[in-house]
């Protein structure tokens, strides 16, 4: 890890020492301290330091106080059971933080606080800080699930280059009435929230290893993204019906619909090749092919090679597609070597398809 990075992780650990200070757990609040220490040595860390076990050693002092004998009041307020739920609190830093993204940012560069000439880099560092602040897991504040999804498809987007470039075309789109719609733009990441802060801050993500929840990683926020729901056996039925459905008219479309003149693969029924006369496209007909067949050979293979082209423009769509997201994976985790991998894969349908444009 480098200087600078262990400075960025110091100043990670002063944030959520100083958070723990103010909510009062001062002993995570020293021991992310002592962590800054060892990671990147400065006087705002010492001066809180000290401060922190200013005020431990205080806490320490008021517990040895022998404690006075309860009133009457007290021990009838002991023997009352409080059947009222405990209320989940938050600071009003948190709230503040919530609100903001949820009801006052227009784009993906205001959710992360960034301008839009931001680097990477920066875009990183944006949502490494915001993600600690916002989790599910940390902040109870109303709003703040969303808020965490928010941080998310903006850092999911706004860190891969194509999807950076076409959403910023659309910034110059009247603003709809809602909200979400308007600075999301239909742009939304195919990660989830928890996969992506994951990827940030997991075993190979950075080195944070949810040290900002205590007890680890915050397994409650994803078992409630994936623990399944119960399923009726009625509900199972139904949701067969479209597929019964359809395997009935499949089976009975053999009736009624004669077989296919060509294809573009060789099969047991379609043995013998034949490649059209004007793009040399390859495809198989049957071995009656020239005794059976009275249509116009022209327009046969007019369609062939439209059929042949789309297939090729699919292909290489998709094969464009599994680069960009292996570079983008590799970017994020900070792996040059599958990075540049990534980059010189080649695409076979996208070099067929511009032979023939030529």
């Amino acid at each position: 890890m480098t200087i600078e990075a262990n400075k960025d992780e110091a100043e990670k650990c002063i944030e959520i020492a100083q958070v723990a200070f103010r909510s009062g757990n001062v002993s995570k609040a020293e021991r992310f301290l002592l962590k800054a220490e060892m990671l990147y040595p400065s006087p705002h860390a010492k001066e809180l330091l000290a401060r922190v076990r200013a005020a431990s050693g205080t806490g320490s002092a008021s517990k040895k106080t022998p404690p006075s004998s309860p009133s009457a009041d007290e021990l009838r307020r002991r023997k009352t059971p409080n059947h009222q739920p405990q209320q989940q609190e938050y600071t009003t830093e948190q709230m503040e933080a919530v609100r903001r993204i949820n009801t006052k940012c227009k784009d993906y560069y205001e959710i992360l606080g960034v301008t839009k000439e931001a680097t990477d880099s920066d875009i990183k560092k944006a949502y490494k800080k915001l993600a600690l602040q916002l989790h599910p897991d940390k902040n109870h504040a109303p709003g703040a699930a969303e808020a965490f999804k928010a941080i998310s498809n903006a850092a999911a987007i706004l860190t891969n280059p194509e999807k950076r470039k076409q959403y910023d075309l659309r910034g110059d789109e009247p603003a709809p009435s809602h909200h979400h719609t308007y600075y999301a733009r239909g742009f939304e990441s195919d990660l989830t929230a928890e996969e992506l802060f994951n990827m940030f801050f997991g075993a190979t993500g950075g080195g944070l290893s949810f040290t900002a929840f205590p007890g680890g990683s915050p397994p409650a926020y994803r078992r409630r993204a994936r623990e399944p729901e119960p399923r009726d056996s009625h509900a199972g039925l139904v949701q067969l019906l479209p597929v019964i459905a359809l395997v009935l008219l499949s089976m009975m479309s053999g009736f009624f619909i004669s077989e296919p003149v060509y294809t573009l693969a060789p099969s047991p029924k379609y043995p013998v090749p034949r490649e059209t006369v004007n793009l040399k496209v390859p495809y198989y007909v049957k071995e009656n092919f020239h005794t059976d067949y009275q249509g116009s050979l022209r327009r046969l293979e007019m369609a062939i090679e439209e059929e042949y082209i789309v297939g090729l423009r699919h292909a290489c769509q998709r094969e464009r597609n599994y680069r960009d997201n292996a570079a983008w994976k590799a970017r994020n985790f900070g792996d040059a070597r599958q990075h540049a991998e990534a980059t010189k894969m080649r695409l076979p349908s996208c070099e067929k398809l511009q032979a023939f444009q030529r």
